[in-house]
């Protein structure tokens, strides 16, 4: 054998054994993986969560949730994804890993707790009253079923509340398209948005200025009579209303208006001239 082919047959055997040491090397961490316990993983992605980071954590409970689907830690580490994903402020991936416990694993501890913050989740995104509001009303739907399902928890409170507060950005929403019209002198339509605001939103603080303004529209319309009976349904349903004073000095106008044609009839009876 030439000292070019011991050369070669040298490399050879080096490659194999490099070869050999990096597949023992994979199988030993890969046995030191197989033997960490569902528990002992959990812990580990805990600690990363704790640690704020995030994207590892939500790593290492996916693979909890997927290599351990029955174990005992299985549901934490779906909550934990959706919790990781919201600290992110990436809401609407929170929403679906939180909605995939709730219909995944209807008995978890965490059941309560992720049918209400995946309703968080949607309220983080409900945007400015002027913009589309469809996140605004899957987080009114969501807080509901939170407290039909939990009315006694620790978050319904907060959960009652936050429904007000948003059931109070679609009024003002609705209200201000109706504003919107009324400048625009268009009075019909304006009553439109008026009415829905009193039928739907009648709990909000929109409510009695959406009678008074219906009210005003009425007046313009010259539809005195109905303007008159407007003002006296707000007071009817809302005796406190901060606008009394605006609404009886409207009404006082309305009547006024209401009962020229009359007296001007009268008047002419009078004189004659009818």
């Amino acid at each position: 054998m030439t000292a070019v082919q011991r050369t070669f047959s040298l490399a050879a055997v080096l490659i194999v054994a490099l070869g050999a040491a990096m597949v023992f090397s994979s199988c030993s961490a890969s046995k030191g993986e197989e033997v960490l316990t569902a528990e002992a993983q959990y812990a580990k992605a805990m600690r990363e969560y704790d640690d704020e980071n995030y994207l590892e954590a939500i790593e290492a409970f996916k693979t909890i949730t997927v290599q351990y689907q029955g174990s005992t830690v299985a549901d934490g580490a779906q909550f934990h994804i959706g919790e990781a994903r919201f600290e992110r402020g990436e809401y609407i991936l929170a929403a679906a890993e939180y909605d995939m416990l709730v219909r995944s694993m209807p008995s978890s501890k965490h059941l309560a707790t992720a049918r209400y913050k995946r309703a968080l989740s949607y309220f983080m995104m409900s945007p400015k009253p002027q913009l589309d509001q469809k996140y605004t009303k899957l987080a009114i739907d969501d807080f509901q079923t939170f407290l039909e399902y939990s009315p006694q928890d620790s978050l319904a409170k907060d959960a009652e509340a936050k429904i007000a507060e948003l059931t109070d950005k679609l009024a003002r929403k609705v209200f201000e398209s109706g504003m919107l019209y009324f400048r625009r002198e268009q009075y019909k339509a304006a009553i439109v948005y008026f009415d829905n605001v009193t039928e739907q939103y009648h709990d909000t603080r929109y409510a009695d200025a959406a009678m008074y303004w219906k009210a005003r529209c009425l007046r313009e319309r010259r539809d005195y009579a109905g303007a008159v009976a407007t003002v006296d349904q707000l007071f009817e349903k809302f005796p406190s209303t901060p606008l009394r004073e605006d609404a009886l000095e409207l009404r006082a106008a309305a009547e006024t208006l209401r009962l020229a044609p009359k007296a001007e009839d009268d008047a002419r009876k009078t004189d004659g001239t009818l």
